[in-house]
C-alpha cells in the first residue's frame, strides 16, 4: 500500500528547513530529490570499490565494471530496449541529444527537413538549429493551441519525403502536456523519417516501452528519476547507433589506435569516451529499482490526485491564469496572477520555505506564444502531499496581498 508519510522518510532533505520554515519542494520538474537508498549506493561505491572500469584486471576494477554494467541492464529492462548495448550512458538529456545531432552532421544535406514541436525545451531546439547551420537543413515547427496541445493535422502537412528527423518531447516541462508520441512516431515512419523523443519530463511519471513505441531514439536524465545529476541515457536502435560516427575521441571508445589509423569500439563504448560517471551510472540503476519497487502506475495515480487537487485550489483564487490545460497532463502547473511578475511571487514563497520555479523554464518559445515573460511553475512528485499544497495556497494568497 502506498503511504506517502513512509515514503517521505526515505528523503532526508524533506526534513530540513528553509528560512525557518519546513521545506516544501515543488520544483520536481527541474530536479527530483534523492532517497537514502540511492545516496547509500553512491556512498558505498566510493567507500568500498572505487575504481576505473573496463580497464583493470584487479578485483576492484572488475567489481566496479560488473556493477556498472548491471546498471546498464537495469536501464535496458526498465525501458524495454532489445539489447543492453542500445543504452548509452551520457551526462544527461542534453548530452544525449547532442550526440545524435552531431552524428547527423554527416548524414544530412542541404534542403533536408527536420521537424520540432513548438513546446520543446531549449536542449531539444538549439542542437538542431546548430545542425541546420552546419548542413543547410531546414527546421520546421509543429504549432500548438492555447490549451498547450500540438496540432497533429498541421504536423501531417509538414511531413514530406524531405523530412529526415522529427524531435518531440514526451511531456512538456513547462506545461505538463503529454504528447501523442505514438501517433507522432507512426506518422514520421510512414514518411520515412526517424524520431527522437525527449523523455526527460515523462520518465518520472511514465514507464516508456521503446520497443512498443518503435521509437528510434529516446533520451532522459537520472536526476529527474530520484537519481544523481550528471548522468543520463541515450537509447537508440542498434542499426541507427551503428550508423552514427563517434561524438568524442579518447580512451574507451577505441578498438585499436596507431598514429596511422584508429578503429572504434563496438556499441555502447563507441559513444562513451573517457572515464564515465561510474557512481552516477550505478546510482541511476538504483533509482530505477527504488521507483519500480513503489510502482510507476501507483506513482502516476497519486501524482494525478495532487494535480487535480492543486488545480482546483488555484482556480478559486481571483486573477490566477493557468497555462497548459491539455486533457492529458503530468503533475505540472504553470500559472500567473494578474500582472504580478512571477519572480516576485516566487521570491516571497521562498521566504516561506516553498520552492517553486519561475521564469521561462528553458522553453522561451512557449512564453512568446502566450506573450508572457514567464510563469510560476509548481511540479509534484510522489513524496509531496495535499497538506503541502494547502500551505502553498495560503502562501500564494499572502504574496498576492503583499504585491497588489
Amino acid at each position: 500500500m502506498f503511504d506517502v508519510n513512509e515514503i517521505r522518510k526515505d528523503f532526508p532533505i524533506l526534513e530540513r528547513t528553509v528560512n525557518g520554515q519546513p521545506l516544501i519542494y515543488f520544483d520536481n520538474a527541474a530536479t527530483s530529490q534523492t532517497p537514502n537508498q540511492v545516496i547509500e549506493v553512491i556512498s558505498n561505491y566510493y567507500r568500498n570499490y572505487n575504481s576505473n572500469i573496463h580497464r583493470g584486471v584487479h578485483a576492484l576494477s572488475q567489481e566496479a565494471t560488473d556493477v556498472y554494467e548491471n546498471a546498464r541492464q537495469k536501464i535496458q529492462h526498465h525501458f524495454n530496449a532489445a539489447r543492453a548495448h542500445e543504452i548509452i550512458f551520457t551526462s544527461g538529456t542534453t548530452h544525449s541529444i547532442n550526440i545524435v545531432a552531431s552524428g547527423y552532421s554527416k548524414l544530412l544535406q542541404a534542403g533536408d527537413e527536420l521537424i520540432v514541436s513548438a513546446m520543446e525545451h531549449h536542449s531539444n531546439i538549439v542542437p538542431w538549429q546548430m545542425l541546420c547551420d552546419r548542413t543547410g537543413a531546414i527546421l520546421k515547427v509543429i504549432p500548438m493551441d492555447q490549451a498547450g496541445v500540438l496540432d497533429i493535422d498541421a504536423y501531417k502537412d509538414l511531413l514530406s519525403k524531405k523530412t529526415k528527423l522529427v524531435f518531440v518531447n514526451h511531456v512538456s516541462n513547462a506545461l505538463g502536456t503529454v504528447n501523442p508520441i505514438e501517433e507522432i512516431i507512426k506518422l514520421a515512419h510512414i514518411s520515412g523519417a526517424k524520431v527522437l523523443i525527449d523523455g526527460a519530463q515523462a520518465s518520472p511519471h511514465i514507464k516508456a516501452d521503446v520497443q512498443a513505441l518503435e521509437v528510434d531514439y529516446y533520451v532522459t536524465s537520472a536526476h529527474k528519476l530520484c537519481g544523481p545529476t550528471g548522468v543520463g541515457m541515450l537509447y537508440g536502435k542498434e542499426e541507427l547507433l551503428s550508423q552514427l560516427p563517434p561524438y568524442q575521441g579518447g580512451g574507451e571508445m577505441i578498438a585499436e589506435v596507431s598514429f596511422e589509423k584508429t578503429t572504434y569500439a563496438d556499441l555502447p563504448h563507441k559513444f562513451e569516451a573517457g572515464t564515465p560517471n561510474i557512481a552516477g551510472g550505478i546510482a541511476f540503476g538504483a533509482a530505477l529499482d527504488y521507483m519500480n519497487a513503489i510502482g510507476f502506475e501507483t506513482i502516476a495515480a497519486y501524482e494525478q490526485e495532487l494535480l487535480i487537487y492543486a488545480t482546483e485550489q488555484l482556480k478559486e483564487i481571483d486573477g490566477v491564469k493557468i497555462y497548459g490545460e491539455a486533457p492529458q497532463k503530468t503533475a505540472v502547473i504553470s500559472f500567473n496572477v494578474d500582472e504580478i511578475h512571477p519572480y516576485d511571487i516566487g521570491s516571497i514563497l521562498d521566504k516561506m520555505g516553498i520552492a517553486v520555479r519561475t521564469g521561462h523554464h528553458c522553453a522561451q518559445p512557449i512564453m512568446d506564444f502566450y506573450k508572457i515573460p514567464g510563469t510560476i511553475r509548481i511540479s509534484f512528485s510522489f513524496y509531496n502531499t495535499e497538506k503541502e499544497i494547502d500551505t502553498l495556497i495560503k502562501g500564494l494568497k499572502k504574496a498576492i496581498l503583499m504585491l497588489k
